[in-house]
């Protein structure tokens, strides 16, 4: 760059005797069952897609969820085209031993297209229905399907069907004050009654 440009350099201000403070933007409010469901959805449109491809180890899927701190990865094609999702469950759970079995190899030597839930049987929730719903909602639906987490579609600017969002009982436990103890999902559903219980 050279030193004839117009370009100057930014005035410099003093910080503040009386401090100066981090905004509050990346910690999720707290929220009760009557709140807006929206509130503890993961919106993807803010919060860059935890994903990974078809042909992983589990053992990378396994690392890769550890060090974005997630128990859920998206699996994405080239084109960027949801092929499915693996959750920590699907990776370190029996899964993996069963299909090992049945196909006479070893762990080590799945991929996460072996154990991941396929797009053809993912569901999901609309985002015109979330947007109406109360966190109760979200937290009974979780429950009745007895999983974990639920993803959100919604029409994107293209016109496609784009994944909007994910829900996570764990987010949903943290934003409500409920302390995990465990992974188990009968868990920290039995700790979120008992908190909305006590509402």
């Amino acid at each position: 760059m050279s030193d004839d440009t117009n370009d100057r350099p930014l005035r410099k201000v003093s910080i503040s005797p009386t401090g100066c403070y981090l905004l509050d933007a990346l910690n999720p409010p707290a929220v009760n069952v009557d709140s807006e469901a929206i509130l503890v959805m993961t919106d993807l449109s803010r919060v860059p897609s935890a994903t990974i491809v078809a042909d992983a180890t589990l053992e990378e899927a396994n690392h890769s969820m550890l060090v974005r701190g997630v128990r859920l990865l998206l699996v994405v094609a080239e084109d960027n085209k949801i092929a499915g999702l693996v959750t920590t469950v699907d990776v370190l759970g029996e899964k993996p031993v069963l299909v090992a079995q049945k196909r006479q190899s070893t762990r080590s030597e799945l991929r996460v297209a072996d154990v991941m839930v396929s797009v053809d049987k993912m569901e999901a929730m609309a985002i015109e229905d979330v947007r109406k719903a109360r966190v109760g909602n979200i937290v009974a639906s979780l429950k009745s399907d007895g999983r974990a987490h639920a993803i959100v579609v919604g029409q994107g600017p293209d016109g496609r069907q784009c994944l909007l969002g994910i829900f996570s009982t764990s987010q949903i436990a943290r934003q409500l004050g409920v302390q995990i103890q465990t992974h188990e999902i009968a868990r920290t559903f039995a700790e979120i009654e008992a908190v909305i219980a006590g509402v």
